[in-house]
Order: C-alpha cells, then structure tokens, then sequence
C-alpha cells in the first residue's frame, strides 16, 4: 500500500522551520499524495472534472495528451530533467487539488536564477490548499538546485498547458488550459508576479487583413523570387526540413525555445497529421529557400468536448467522423507563424496571409474564426504584426507567474526580444 507523505515530513530538511510548523498544524485538514501508481494517476486525471463539473467553458483535454508529458520514454526533456505529480487529499480521502513539479537543466540554466515550473495546478478556491501544493512543489525544485520557477506551466511544448487565464473566459481551445478566475488570486497571494502575458488573438476568417496589408502583400507576390505553398502531404519530407530551417531561425533565439533537430520537426508534425487540413498550413520561399511558415489546426475540442478524456476506438472513428466527414468545427487554431530575421518586416507576414485568404475563398472552406495562440507580451514585434498584418484583436490572455525563492532578490519580468 503507498505510503502517505506529509510534506512536513518529506521536505523537512530543506524547507524552514514556520513551512514545517504550519504542516503540521494543518495536517488533519489536508495531505499530499505523491502519484506512483496507476490509481494515483487516475485521481490526478479525474479532479479537473469534478471540479469543473458545472462550467460550461470548460472542455476536458484528451488524457492521454496530459499523461505522455509524464512518460520518460515520450518525452525528451527527461533526458536532463525530473518531474514529479502529486494531488492534494482531505482527511476523508476526497481530492482537493493537485500540481506537478519539473525542471530540465538545459532550460534551467538559461535563466539568472535557474528555474523551475509547476504545472497541471488545480484546487479549490481555499488558499492554505493552494500554499500546500505550492510549498511543495517549491521544496522539490529547491532540493533539485532550481532558485526559482515558474508556473503554471508545461512540462514541454510553450503551445500547449501554459499559463493561467486572467482575461477571456471562454471555452478553451485544444490543450489550452482553462481556470477559475480565483486561481490568479492563490498565485499572487501566494507570492508569485506577472513574468510575462501571453495573448491569444481573435479574427474572423471572413474579416480578412487590412488594406495596408494587402498592399505589402501585393508588392512581395509581384515578386518572382518569392511563392507561397500550402502543404502537401505527399512531400512530407521536404516540408519537415523546410519547417526545422525556418523554426531554428525565426524562433530558437528566444528565451526558454530549444533549437529543434529533424527527428522533433517530423515527429511534431507526424502528431499533427491526424487534424491537420492542408489548406491551413502555408509555407513561404525565397529563391526556393524557406523564410516562412504559418501553422493552423482544426480545434477538435469543438468535437472532443464529450469524449471524458478518452481517445479510444469508438472516440476516434466519432473525432475522425466529426472532422473529415462532418466538419463539426468551425475554429482553426494559429499554432505558430515564424519568418527568418532577414525577411521579416519586407511584406512576408502580410503575402502568406494573403496566401490563406486565396484558400478560404475556395468552395467548402470550413472555417468562420481563427484564434492565434501564444503571443507573448516579450514580443511586441510579433503583437505588432497579428494586429496589423492578420487584422487580429486580443481575446484572452494568460499570465506566466515567477517566484523566485530568495526573497531578497529582485524580481524582473521577461526582458522585450528585437
């Protein structure tokens, strides 16, 4: 049988003296389980459901897409990093909460303090719960070196489970996470401060871009260098490469993205094919050489919405059915959009738009809006373009928390990227 920790306990050597007594005296009221087993896992899996039992806005992520970011053989990062999972009980056994706890020393070490995450929290509006869970997370990470972390956040991918919603709550898009508007509230009590914003834009497809935009467009489509390609499967190869050039130049430079080597560009998109419309991934050349990208995906969790989690048999002939038969969603996600640094800001950004819109005219298009996910207030040159070139508008935005764990330190926000 697993052994219940108290973190009093567990962490009693390298947390202070108050953390501990304040443990102890909140012992009868909650205690900490550390997932090691299948049951664990499940109680960690099945608490976001009950909790969010009644908000209609929120859609369940499929498990499996939380549980391969916990399996060593799946995901890289355990090549030089740990993780660890815990979920938050009362004495009556009834699950409260739960949170993970990660670093990975190649991202770690980028950071003044090296940093940490926590994420997949989850808990009830009771702050000693939430101080619980983030005391331990916080002891874990002190205990692996970390100085600092960050939270919530993802165990992987920027793209995917990260940050907390502050503004815009409405119905989350696949694996973006959704939250109650109290969770902000356990965060910064708690300690943490705003790292950075992220902002997700809204369009509707049928808007189009700006007149100026078009104009910058017409001027780099008039020119024979350039041309612009949706995607064809059938040359998976050549797009796989064209993509790991253009990421590596437009995006590894930035703080906390890895350059990305071949094998992760085919295996990301080999992830993708299942959902991907080929309509909605253009790519851009000069001289036959890749400079840009623009990367868009049905949003099935317009389909998925009452799967509970499972991607099973039956799930997956309803997903595929829903998309390529049916086609139950009206929403593409803008997962990423890069140019290389020697054509950004010439036109590029403003053609492959133009490019998209030359396919949403086409017969059975699909789509009504477009949500570009992931824009960091970091990058105002990024911001600059959605709302200008896409013709996009701030819907949402999800705050990036930091804590840094010697209190005297001074506290600095994201540093703005050129």
């Amino acid at each position: 049988m697993e052994k219940e920790i108290s973190p009093a306990v567990d962490f009693a050597e390298i947390e202070t003296t108050s953390f501990i007594n304040r443990e102890v005296n909140m012992a009868d009221k909650f205690f900490l389980k550390k997932v090691v087993d299948k049951n664990q896992e499940k109680a960690f899996l099945n608490f976001p459901a009950r909790l969010y039992e009644k908000e209609k806005n929120w859609i369940r992520p499929l498990d499996g897409e939380v549980v391969k970011i916990f399996d060593p053989e799946r995901n890289k990062l355990f090549r030089s990093g740990e993780a660890v999972r815990w979920v938050l009980k009362t004495a009556e056994n009834k699950t409260v909460g739960r949170i993970a706890a990660f670093y990975d020393k190649r991202t770690a070490k980028k950071y003044e303090q090296p940093t940490g995450g926590l994420g997949f929290f989850d808990c009830i509006d009771d702050q000693e719960a939430a101080n619980m869970l983030f005391d331990a997370g916080k002891a874990w990470l002190a205990d692996k070196g970390m100085e600092a972390m960050d939270g919530p956040v993802n165990f992987g991918n920027r793209d995917n489970f990260w940050g907390c919603l502050k503004e815009g709550f409405y119905e989350n898009t696949f694996n973006m996470p959704y939250n109650f508007p109290y969770y902000n509230q356990l965060f910064e009590n708690y300690g943490f401060k705003n790292y950075f914003n992220q902002y997700v834009y809204y369009k509707k497809i049928s808007e189009g871009a700006s007149e100026v935009s078009h104009a910058k467009a017409e001027r780099i489509l008039k020119n024979p260098d350039y041309h612009f390609d949706v995607l064809n499967w059938k040359r998976f190869e050549k797009y796989a490469g064209d993509f790991l050039t253009i990421y590596n130049k437009a995006w590894a430079h930035f703080p906390g993205v890895s350059a990305m080597r071949l094998p992760q560009a085919k295996a990301l998109l080999h992830s993708l094919k299942p959902v991907i419309d080929e309509r909605a991934v253009i790519f851009g050349y000069y001289k036959d050489g890749p400079v840009a990208f623009f990367v868009m995906i049905p949003d099935i969790n317009q389909i998925i919405r009452n799967f509970n989690g499972k991607l099973n048999a039956f799930n997956k002939l309803r997903l595929y059915l829903g998309l390529k038969v049916f086609h139950k969603t009206n929403r593409l996600l803008g997962l990423i959009f890069g140019v290389t640094p020697e054509h950004q800001g010439k036109g590029v950004e403003s053609a492959i738009i133009q490019r998209f819109e030359v396919e949403t005219k086409k017969p059975g298009f699909p789509y009504v809006h477009l949500e570009m996910n992931w824009i960091g207030d970091f990058n105002p040159a990024m911001m600059k373009m959605v709302e200008r070139n896409v013709g996009g508008r701030i819907y949402k935005t999800y705050v990036t928390y930091r804590y840094l764990f010697d209190r005297t330190k001074k506290f600095k926000r994201a540093g703005k990227v050129r």
